[in-house]
């Protein structure tokens, strides 16, 4: 039987059309500085939109910025959203294994100070970028990046929200809640063994205290890194879980369009 021309070349136009969707999306890698150290973030966003459009900044897990956090932030311009995943540990400093991984996330957890310079000079440089609507920003981060977007907020920085994916939930001087200008949401595992009762406990206090715009929703039997398919069965606490993930992102898409929208 010979096929019309127009069925022949359909699949064409289909693999044509999904090609342009592709390749819609840029990412680049950004250097930059805070202080005298050189930091390299990345950065996607979806060219085919000519106007600004809000921003998203985004975390590491405590392995650094790796290929999970560069997915994330390519989900992100995918979107519509410029996204710029910061860089917390340094160009070049990409832990390994657990061990070098643990070794900087206590180090910047024991150093909050140089944590939040860290993270502010991430938002600075999304602040710069000429595709960004500066009045819509909002920052995400992935375990040790969770803990880090609720330090920014601390910081008093003057963005939308933020958003924590099964992040640490403590802070050295739970006061500066005072200087939270921005909306908080806290993606939980309720099962997580990393965040005890008690912190979740003293977090609670210090958003009610500081009287917060703050929603935490917990996962019932769900562990820590719940977002991370790298994370098959941590006997220590850690594994992925698709419900979680999927509920968890769907919150925060929730969560933006109430942030991001124009009044």
């Amino acid at each position: 039987m010979k096929l019309p021309f127009s069925v022949l070349i359909a699949p064409v136009v289909v693999l044509l059309s999904s090609a342009h969707v592709l390749a819609a999306i840029q990412t680049k890698n950004i250097q930059y500085k805070q202080g005298n150290t050189v930091l390299e973030g990345y950065l996607a966003y979806d060219d085919a939109i000519k106007v600004k459009r809000p921003g998203v900044l985004v975390v590491h897990e405590w392995n650094g910025l790796q290929s999970y956090v560069k997915k994330r932030t390519e989900q992100l311009a995918g979107m519509g959203y410029v996204a710029f995943a910061a860089d917390i540990y340094g160009k070049g400093i990409r832990p390994k294994n657990q061990q070098e991984s643990g070794a900087q996330a206590t180090f910047y957890r024991q150093n909050r100070k140089l944590l939040r310079d860290r993270v502010n000079a991430g938002l600075q440089v999304l602040q710069s970028n000429p595709l960004t609507d500066v009045k819509r920003i909002a920052a995400i981060g992935y375990c040790f990046g969770g803990g880090t977007v609720l330090e920014l907020a601390r910081s008093g920085a003057n963005i939308a929200g933020v958003v924590s994916f099964h992040g640490n939930l403590d802070t050295p001087n739970p006061d500066d809640a005072k200087n939270i200008k921005a909306k908080v949401l806290v993606l939980h595992g309720a099962d997580d063994p990393f965040v005890p009762e008690a912190q979740l406990t003293a977090f609670e206090e210090e958003m009610r205290k500081a009287n917060v715009d703050w929603q935490l929703i917990s996962y019932g039997g769900v562990v820590h890194a719940f977002t991370n398919p790298d994370y098959k069965n941590d006997p220590k606490g850690a594994a992925y879980n698709a419900i979680a993930d999927k509920r968890s992102w769907q919150a925060m898409k929730q969560f933006f369009a109430e942030l991001f929208a124009k009044k």
